[in-house]
């Protein structure tokens, strides 16, 4: 019965008052103003403003404590504040690094720090020990010399592996782009500001920033007002310090026509590309929201945003092409892009120019209006489940001078916004003309770019915003560079002695220890070579095979966690172009495809670039000019995944049985950084084939 009820509830409406016309779209219900609870604020004696969200649904709390410091131009010191923040956690006077970190695991809590923050989260059982730790850090980190050295060397290899992530040189040059070297968003670390940056910088960097004065604490879950004013004078109304540091930052980079920058990534098949300029808005600016609307039409929301509809449904250049509109009270900026294939580079970015001037003409359609204003409103709406939104708004309200009621009534702003809003901040932000169009990619795309630039010029960087050396001729052939990079190998035998000292070389064993940040345990990497052309190579992580190959000089394959592999015949081919102890010294007589491109400065060091060329791969090869020794190896192989790109880095070349070799080597590949050091390095010894089967 009752369910014959509820059918005629909804039949009659329909029989009593005419069938509805779906062809009218029905007028949306008002906008709600959100119930939000307001969060419990208060001030310190000694400047720390705290917000508290009470939540006692979980037995759990967090504290978040953020400085209220402005960015700091960091000068020939780029890179500090990062450096620094890696460390905060490193120990203090009272824990080393190992004990905090045993203390934090045994109360399965959570303790992070960054460059400007450090909080915690942790059951509320465990709140006075948790926070014991968080003020131990915030008021005594020390900064050992040994963490600080670790750290440095991490930041070196990244250094590194920035030349091989064309997303990391794009970000680069966006900024250098964007912002003058006197605003902090304007500085890129570079190995020469990393060799300036030391323990005492850091320790002064720490003071000059962590500070109560000015500084946030942000307080949410099982917890009451009066137990949170208590933890905070126990733990925090010691802490002391300067003023908190507010300077004023020069403006941004002025953009009057485009301009076309461009940085080389060697043998790259596609072209990341970046159409980017400051925007002059802050988040309590009044076209805040309309402008976060007007992004998410273009390019910033749902995948039916104009960029995404336009470059990927209708011409098929890209995956992928987004937009964003970045708003901070330091330096906001807007930028359009992604990834192309270098066909289509130049036609790219005509698509993205057009769309930025097309929507600053007339209105928007009522859908894409209505479609992005709900995408946001459902992300607004799925906020208010965490328990962590209402105290970031209350920070956000203080921090940025928001009004009070502003997310109590962010729903009727976000239903207000209409299409003429749309088109007022398109007409006042948005421009084809006044650009900055960054492209990172292979030099074959150049004359496909030039034309966008207003004064026909292209502006070429580094991977790290610094102009960019030209490329010099070589002075040598390639044939006289192998040559000389044999003699030094084998510490300067030449002709007939070289031969006779190869000769006498029947095995070579290697093996490595390659450490991951982060990682349970390094890796071992052992490689085998034997003058019958054998080659095995395998990696293994706490005794756990993960790969591993092996080729006897006619037929080969491959294992591991993936399952095995037999060489194919192209395999086979490509693999005799690359043999001998010193495979370098045979390319003319293998048939490998090698040319010499030139000289190129890489690692602040002019080398000499080798270009091999095989089936599926290109490899760059960088050879010191002084020394002739090889320092990089950039290998970019089609596989059924795409391209991918793995790069070697060498160092600290040492004499093993009457040749040089390095003993360091680093390699970089799909973002993961591997540091390697030599264990051992043996000739003449017995090796065995099999392990490696």
């Amino acid at each position: 019965m009752k369910n014959y009820i509820l059918t005629l509830g909804l039949i009659l409406p329909t029989v009593l008052f005419g069938q509805i016309d779906r062809s009218i779209r029905p007028e949306a219900a008002p906008a709600p103003t959100i119930n939000i609870k307001n969060s419990e604020v208060f001030t310190t004696a000694n400047g720390i403003t705290v917000i508290l969200s009470e939540n006692h649904r979980l037995p759990r709390v967090s504290f978040n404590l953020s400085m209220g410091a402005s960015p700091k131009v960091e000068g020939d010191k780029a890179g500090l504040s990062g450096v620094a923040g890696s460390l905060i956690l490193s120990g203090t006077e009272n824990r080393s690094k190992d004990e905090l970190d045993n203390a934090i695991d045994y109360m399965g809590a959570s303790l992070r720090a960054s460059s400007t923050n450090v909080s915690m989260s942790c059951l509320t059982k465990h709140m006075d020990k948790g926070l014991g730790l968080m003020s131990d850090v915030v008021m005594n980190a020390n900064f050992p010399q040994s963490e600080v050295d670790r750290i440095i060397s991490q930041n070196e290899d990244n250094l590194l592996a920035t030349k091989s992530q064309e997303a990391e040189m794009s970000g680069n040059a966006r900024a250098v782009a964007n912002f003058p070297s006197t605003h902090p968003y304007g500085e890129v670390m570079t190995q020469e500001s990393l060799d300036k940056i030391d323990r005492a910088s850091i320790v002064q960097y720490f003071k000059r920033t962590f500070t109560p004065n000015g500084s946030y604490l942000v307080v949410v879950g099982d917890i009451t007002l009066k137990q949170t004013k208590i933890a905070v004078e126990k733990n925090f109304g010691s802490w002391s310090g300067g003023a908190v540091y507010k300077a004023e930052l020069v403006g941004a980079n002025s953009v009057k026509g485009n301009r076309v920058i461009f940085v080389n990534k060697a043998g790259a098949d596609q072209s990341v590309i970046s159409i980017t300029y400051p925007l002059d808005i802050k988040p309590s600016n009044e076209d805040y929201l309309k402008l976060k609307v007007l992004d998410g039409i273009l390019g910033g929301g749902v995948f039916g945003n104009r960029l995404m509809q336009n470059l990927r449904e209708d011409k098929g250049y890209t995956y992928g092409c987004r937009s964003r509109a970045s708003v901070d009270n330091y330096g906001s900026t807007f930028s359009a892009g992604g990834n192309f294939r270098n066909d289509v580079t130049d036609s790219a970015i005509v698509e993205i120019l057009m769309e930025l001037d097309r929507i600053t003409l007339g209105l928007v359609e009522d859908e894409e209006l209505s479609m992005t204003k709900s995408s946001m409103a459902g992300s607004f709406a799925r906020s208010l489940e965490q328990p962590s939104t209402v105290a970031r708004f209350a920070l956000n309200i203080i921090r940025n001078e928001l009004p009070k009621d502003y997310y109590q009534t962010y729903l009727k702003q976000l239903e207000a916004v209409t299409k003429e809003d749309i088109l007022m901040v398109a007409q006042k932000y948005m421009t084809g003309s006044n650009c900055n169009i960054v492209v990172v990619g292979n030099e074959e795309v150049i004359d496909r770019i030039t034309k966008f630039d207003s004064d026909g010029k292209i502006e070429k960087l580094d991977a790290f915003g610094n102009e960019a050396s030209e490329k010099m001729e070589a002075d040598i052939s390639a044939d006289q560079l192998l040559e000389k990079y044999s003699t030094m190998m084998a510490v300067g035998s030449i002709g007939k002695a070289l031969k006779k000292k190869l000769k006498s070389v029947k095995t070579h064993k290697t093996i490595i220890e390659m450490k991951i940040p982060q990682a349970p345990g390094p890796v071992l990497s052992t490689t085998i070579w034997t003058a019958k052309g054998a080659e095995g190579s395998k990696m293994e992580m706490m005794g756990m095979t993960i790969q591993k190959s092996h080729f006897d000089g006619k037929q080969g394959g491959s294992g591991g966690q993936g399952g095995a592999k037999v060489m194919t015949e192209e395999e086979i081919v490509e693999k005799k172009k690359s043999y001998g102890l010193i495979p370098e010294m045979n390319y003319a007589e293998s048939g490998m495809d090698y040319e010499l491109t030139g000289i190129e400065i890489y690692d602040g060091k002019p080398c000499y670039v080798l270009k091999l060329t095989e089936s599926k791969k290109v490899t760059f090869e960088y050879f010191d000019k002084e020394t002739f020794q090889k320092t990089a190896s950039v290998m970019m192989a089609a596989t059924e995944q795409g391209m991918q790109e793995v790069t070697y880095t060498y160092a600290d070349y040492k004499e093993y049985g009457g040749f040089l070799f390095p003993d360091t080597i680093n390699l970089f590949v799909s973002g993961m950084q591997l540091s390697g050091k030599v264990k051992s390095r043996e000739i003449n010894v017995k090796v065995d084939l099999n392990e490696f089967k």
